[in-house]
Order: structure tokens, then sequence, then C-alpha cells
């Protein structure tokens, strides 16, 4: 499942070219590897960003005996049950997320509504596997009954409309951030993926809704929006914001999804946290152009035949492409470099896990290819210093912090 439109087509890549990798060494020694498995276990980990209910509803998910079990073991997506219990995820930010087609109006309402419908009606089908959540006191209470908590994250402002009561609807629903923004300029501030720059940042009704949110408890999450929003937002918030999914652009250049150092410092000294992105494209800019270049030559080979990516013939064309092309992948070892970079320039507690699992589809890196894997980064972390109480701040006490900051702002 992809996350349209046109700038997330380098993510096509990675279907296109095959399942080559960057060297890795995931595992390491042993007995850190043990560590870092008791660790996962020990302690709670909440990752910012978890696709799974968009792609479930592209999968026509109902609970019929075909589809039940689809959250609990599956073969499908990176996010199932007893994946996410090998790999010590307690807490998934579930991802309302909204595509930029959808618009700002009744369509994109309708579909937060229903995909945080579909949510609970996993946990409720599941009690004793899953739990929606709202406040980090529920996540802790049961991460004790062994039960995985489902909080909600939107992706995308578009279904607040243009009705700032609607920021409350959406807390109410249970939503504990929103992201501005998605691939497009909204109603609310500009994208970094749109080069319209509509507002030149925030729009006024956009800097509404910033107070709404700050008002009633819903996090700020900055991934998407554009540098100027980014900045604007650090001007006015009166709590600390997340990045629920972006990674550094220092390993990036020119790559504005990500944030650059001004940035996560800013976002460090407003008590903020940086989630990390764990797409390849995300963590290394040597694999998406590599990646680029294959799939332009592969284009111009197709058009010099006469065909497209879609036509039947080309099947055979670009199965032996991806065979004598395998694509690069990252590697656990750079996810950890971009959670290096992050404490050099704002400290220890300013960095989380963002993975976007379920939305970058196989572009994730060797290492942390599905939620089962997490041990695999606290592992690379051990060896690189990193004390157990760092790691717990990296797993889940940062953003808690946050979570609760905003949580007694708005009480």
């Amino acid at each position: 499942m992809f996350k349209q439109p046109a700038h997330y087509l380098w993510i096509a890549l990675f279907l296109v070219f095959g399942c080559s990798q960057k060297t890795t060494n995931s595992g390491g020694d042993a007995a850190v590897q043990q560590k870092a498995n008791e660790l996962a276990q020990k302690y709670i980990i909440t990752d910012g960003h978890v696709d799974l209910p968009y792609r479930l509803k592209v999968q026509n998910f109902r609970f019929t005996k075909e589809y039940l079990g689809i959250p609990i073991e599956t073969e499908k997506g990176d996010f199932d049950y007893v994946r996410a219990k090998k790999g010590g995820l307690d807490a998934p930010f579930m991802s309302i997320y909204i595509p930029a087609s959808k618009g700002t109006g009744m369509e994109a309402y309708k579909l937060a509504d229903s995909l945080i419908t579909m949510v609970e009606a996993i946990a409720e089908e599941h009690p004793d596997k899953f739990a929606v959540v709202t406040t980090p006191d529920q996540v802790e209470a049961n991460f004790k009954k062994g039960i995985i908590s489902l909080p909600l994250g939107m992706e995308n402002g578009s279904p607040i409309m243009d009705d700032l009561k609607n920021v409350a609807y959406w807390h109410d629903r249970g939503i504990r951030y929103i992201t501005l923004t998605h691939s497009k300029d909204n109603q609310i501030c500009d994208s970094s993926y749109d080069d319209a720059e509509t507002y030149g940042g925030l729009s006024d009704f956009g800097r509404e809704v910033v107070k709404e949110m700050n008002r009633v408890g819903i996090m700020v999450d900055i991934s998407h929006v554009s540098d100027n929003t980014f900045w604007q937002v650090m001007e006015m918030t009166d709590v600390p914001v997340i990045a629920s999914h972006s990674s550094c652009r220092k390993y990036t250049p020119g790559f504005e999804r990500n944030m650059d150092d001004d940035m996560i410092k800013a976002l460090g000294e407003n008590g903020g946290v940086i989630q990390i992105n764990f797409g390849s494209s995300f963590l290394d800019i040597e694999i998406r152009k590599s990646n680029e270049e294959k799939r332009e030559e592969l284009t111009k080979m197709l058009e010099d035949k006469g065909l497209s990516f879609r036509d039947k013939e080309a099947e055979a064309i670009i199965e032996q492409f991806r065979k004598d092309n395998p694509t690069l992948y990252s590697d656990v070892k750079m996810v950890a470099n971009h959670i290096d970079h992050v404490v050099k320039l704002a400290g220890i507690d300013h960095v989380g896990l963002g993975s976007d699992f379920d939305g970058v589809g196989d572009s994730l890196p060797t290492g942390l290819k599905d939620v089962s894997q997490y041990p695999n980064l606290i592992a690379e972390l051990l060896r690189r210093g990193y004390s157990e109480e760092d790691i717990a701040k990296v797993c889940y006490k940062n953003v808690f912090r946050v979570w609760r900051a905003v949580e007694e702002a708005a009480e």
C-alpha cells in the first residue's frame, strides 16, 4: 500500500527493482542482541506512525471469516499482533491517513471517521489483544496486562474542514496528534511536497487550528509541512510539538520532507521530539539517487519499445531489469545514525521512533523490515554506548513527556 501521489513515486522504485540490500550487520554479538530483546520487552515501545488502518481500508477490510485475522497474524504488510509482540511494540499510533485527493470537505471527514471506527472495531473484536487509548496512563496500564495500545494520530488535517469546532470533535473521537497537512497545501498550511506555497506557511485559519489544538490537547505534528510552516508553528505554539515520522536532512540534502539541523535544534528548545522515519529514502540520499537513476533508465528502455509500466508486454522486461539491477536498501545502522545526529544537536530527550510501517512500501531498511525487528535497533544503540535509560527515552519516555505536557496545558 502506498500513500499516493506523484512525490511518492520513488517508493515504487523498491517494488520495481527487487530485494538487494546495502551491507549491514543487524544482528551482531549474541549477548548484545539478547540484551536488546530483553529491553524491548522491559520497556514500552511507542511508534509515532503505523499505517495499518489505510492498508486495511485499501484491502476492503471487513469482519468476515476471511478478513478477521488480518491484524492478528498475517504475511501481509508490516504490522500484526504476533509480530508486534515479538518486537516489543506496545503503543503504535494508528495513522488515520487522509490522502490529499480527498480534499478538505465531507469526503475527507467521512474517511477519517470510518478509519477510526475500523480501529475501534479491531479492539472491540480482540479485547484481550488490543485497546484504543487516549492517554499515556492507559498505555502503561495496558502494558502491565500485555495488551497492545492503539493511540490515534490523524495524518492530514483536512477532515477539520473549515470549521474550528471539528478540532474538538476529533479530540473526542480519540485523535491525539494531527499532522497539519500531507502531500498538498490544504486549508491549514503549506506542504513540503507542494511548490505552490499557497500561504507562505500557515493560513490564517491554520493559526487558529494550532491554537485550538493546544487548547483541547491534541499534539501538533509538523511532519510533511513546509519549512515556513514549521517556523511559524514554533513561534506560536504554547506546548512542545512532534514530528511523528521524519528524519534528518543532513543525510538527505534538498529533501524538505526531512528536518534540517536548525529545525531539529529549535524542536529541542521547544521541548519537542522528532520520531525517526525508517523509509530508506528518508535515511540515505545516495540510495534514493541510485534507485531514481535506475528507474529513469528503465523508463527510457520501455519508451524506446513503445511501452509503459502498466503494459502486459512490459512485465518480462521489468522482471529482467530487476534481476540485472537490484535495488539498494538502507540498514538499521543508518537509522541509528539519524538518532545519533538528533542527540548531538538537541539531546537524548528529543528523539523517538516513527517508522512509517505500512506507509513506505518495500523501502524499509535491512534489519527493520517489520514490527518484529525493533530489538535490532536497540542492539545497535547498545553497541554505540546508549544506556538503558537512554533507550527507554527513545522507545517511549520522550514522546510520553510531550503527550503529557500537551494534556496538562489543555487541562
